[in-house]
């Protein structure tokens, strides 16, 4: 399929191929008719893609801020190669999307194949959507009308902030699209609508929506004619849209309030405010969140939970109906602004130059073209033999770090599979994978992929695990193995009936030449010893998907796990029982802050203390190891030193945490044969061990990883 991508640091703009997208569960799979280009948003996007490396930073302080703390934790060069290879992904473009349904995932009703639905899908072909993030388009409203919705809703969403009354006079101050769209709304409220813009051709628009509007360039004074239109009384509610770095318009809009007045901002504009004009006038300020309630809320979007109508009667989804219906009964009319109709192979006529394209531009999608889940990305193939494998899952840490390791140890990579398609093509592209598919079920069933690697979330973990084994597949997973011990003992099952497959966990830092050279010195089967391994994770925001139980598992199960596996490797001894304590001595198991001890077979004991109330600048990893009047302290991957051993003092690396030697190994052994990298009764039991942390912090005693 076809679809608009921008490339963050050249600023181009492409008309680009990728696979389309499956139905997912809680999703619709919609193949588009008719999208919406947003002047002012993607103006913006096209504008700061194009803006010099300098340009951007300026733009974005709290991103520098980011990148110096990386700079001071990972080095330069690496900080250096990790903003480059960021601002290298492709952006989707568009937000306004009408079509017609094809497919319906699992959980999804009250849609059919065949209903035409406006949502907050991109600019391509055919898009996968959330259901809370799509609207039924009622019989008489035309699909280019549809594609209006989205924006509709979020100037629908600021009016609802303003609450206005019949009777009231509005200000709406900025007349591009989403202020033509206001005004019109408030119209329709009883409102009368006071409008200002710098652009004579949107007033002259605006005024044949019945809106006293006035163009504000050269000496035109929007405080005086509100006054005056307000018997000098000032306007009830003063509605931003317009999009300017300068605070003047705050200012004015505070000064043609009226006692008690109100201001909503939709649009983006200086937020230097004058305490003397709001003091005085006791106004009330608010930003309005884009389309309304559930917007950036995962469980809204993603997992489609609505919230009550009794107590959230607007939803962002509600709020889409609503502006239909506002089309369906005339009420609210886009035709005027539409300032020209594209087919979408000529979206470079409007991207070229989108301050000249007037308020609103529409891209039509034409006859139905073929799509599939699979896009031939080159004709590279592979040799009997080789090892081939296929990744699936193209977040950060497969971009980052997975795929520049593969690449380098020349692994044979025949497919990258994505969610949406668009990272997946971008990064076949520039590593030289022939295949990029939206569809697992396409990598498990081609016969030349010998091996698959895991790097989805958490929850998908287990059941991709379990269909890749049954395929027949080779399995690398990322941590965790599994987020249950039901899900535990389903990859055990296949395993015991495919004896071809195999399981391994990336547990990568194992596969350290610092684990290595202890593990080494310790020597095959260590003495038993103490270990105290420390993390210093940093804390993360709460709505990330990792703390949610059901997705993520919490960042004890999906992320401390990765010191369990390393105490188990360095110790040379499985964990028989595990205790833990969270901070303040508390046992939730949600929790990111916890201190577990781990009783290993051979009487060694391990204390993880995964931290999350620490500083980022202060190194992240730390193993302190005490054997036999020996010491082992290894530094954060980068430092190993030593105590009481003849002949070694110190090994000191850059940064390794043995991700390339991890996945050289994978390939080698997908190519020449060999075992699975870690032993199954390993992942197994640290699994166990990881799972057990739960139950030690709500019990607060010690738990048997044999019954955990």
């Amino acid at each position: 399929m076809r679809q608009i991508l921008q490339n963050l640091r050249s600023g181009e703009t492409e008309l680009n191929h990728a696979p389309a997208p499956v139905a997912e569960p809680g999703h619709l799979l919609i193949r588009t008719r008719t999208t919406l280009v947003s002047q002012g948003t993607e103006k913006m996007l096209v504008q700061f893609g194009k803006a010099s490396l300098f340009q951007k930073a300026r733009s974005q302080p709290e991103k520098v801020k980011q990148v110096l703390q990386k700079i001071r934790s990972d080095g330069l060069f690496p900080t250096l190669e990790a903003v480059f290879r960021r601002l290298d992904e492709p952006l989707p473009l568009g937000y306004c999307n009408a079509g017609v349904v094809v497919g319906v995932g699992e959980g999804v009703i009250g849609y059919a194949i065949g209903d035409r639905v406006a949502s907050n899908g991109p600019h391509a072909e055919v898009v996968a959507v959330p259901v809370n993030l799509c609207a039924k388009i009622p019989d008489v409203v035309t699909d280019e009308a549809a594609a209006f919705t989205v924006a509709g809703a979020i100037a629908l969403q600021g009016i609802r902030l303003v609450s206005p009354a019949l009777g009231e006079t509005v200000a709406v101050v900025g007349l591009g699209l989403l202020g033509q769209l206001a005004v019109q709304l408030l119209r329709a409220s009883g409102c009368r609508v006071i409008g200002f813009d710098f652009d004579d051709t949107k007033v002259q628009v605006a005024r044949r929506f019945g809106v006293d509007a006035l163009c504000v360039a050269g000496e035109a004074d929007p405080v005086r004619h509100a006054l005056a239109a307000s018997h000098g009384i000032g306007v009830d509610a003063v509605l931003i849209t317009a999009s300017t770095s300068s605070s003047d318009v705050m200012t004015q809009a505070a000064r043609m309030s009226r006692k008690r007045g109100r201001i909503v901002l939709v649009g983006v504009v200086g937020l230097e405010l004058n305490r003397g004009d709001f003091y005085e006038k006791e106004l009330s300020f608010q930003v309005s969140c884009s389309y309304g309630p559930g917007r950036y809320d995962d469980n809204y979007e993603e997992q489609g939970l609505d919230y009550p109508l009794a107590f959230v009667r607007w939803t962002e989804n509600r709020n889409f109906q609503a502006v239909l219906a506002a089309m369906a009964s005339g009420a609210l009319d886009v035709g005027p602004l539409i300032s020209r109709r594209v087919e979408l192979a000529k979206f470079a006529e409007i991207y070229d130059d989108l301050g000249a394209a007037g308020l609103a531009s529409v891209l039509t999608y034409g006859p139905e073209a073929a799509v599939a889940n699979v896009l031939t990305v080159s004709d590279r193939s592979f040799a009997s033999g080789t090892g081939v494998v296929g990744i699936v899952g193209t977040g950060n840490f497969t971009k980052m770090t997975m795929l520049p390791a593969l690449h380098a140890s020349g692994a044979a990579i025949k497919y990258l599979c994505s969610a949406s398609g668009v990272s997946g093509t971008h990064l076949a592209k520039k590593y030289g994978v022939p295949c990029s598919t939206t569809d697992f079920a396409a990598v498990l069933g081609d016969r030349d992929v010998r091996g698959v690697i895991i790097a989805t979330r958490h929850n998908l973990h287990a059941p991709q695990v379990v269909a890749a084994v049954r395929a027949g597949k080779h399995v690398l997973v990322e941590k965790p193995l599994c987020l249950t011990k039901e899900e535990l003992a389903e990859i055990e099952g296949a395993l015991g009936v495919v004896s071809s497959a195999s399981v391994t966990v990336g547990f990568n830092r194992r596969f350290s030449p610092h684990a290595q050279q202890i593990r080494e010195l310790l020597g095959p089967t260590p003495a038993p010893l103490s270990l105290v391994a420390t993390m210093n994770a940093g804390a993360i925001p709460l709505k990330h998907w990792v703390h949610d139980p059901e997705v993520g598992g919490g960042r004890l199960v999906g992320e401390a796990c990765h010191f369990i596996d390393l105490a188990i490797f360095l110790t040379g001894s499985l964990v028989e029982a595990v205790a833990a304590v969270g901070l303040g001595g508390g046992g939730a198991p949600g929790g990111d802050t916890a201190s577990v001890l781990l009783r290993h077979a051979n009487g060694s004991t391990s204390v993880v203390n995964y931290l999350a109330n620490g500083h980022r600048e202060w190194p992240k990893e730390r193993v302190e190891i005490f054997s036999q009047e020996r010491v082992l302290v290894l530094d954060d991957f980068r430092e190993t030193t030593g105590c009481g051993f003849r002949r070694f003092r110190r090994l000191k690396t850059k940064l390794d945490k043995g991700h390339a030697a991890q996945f050289a190994e994978f390939s080698r052994r997908l190519r020449d044969g060999g075992g699975p990298l870690i032993p199954w009764a390993e992942l197994a039991n640290g699994a166990r061990a990881t799972l057990a942390i739960g139950e030690a912090l709500r019990s607060r005693a010690w738990v048997s990883v044999s019954a955990a």
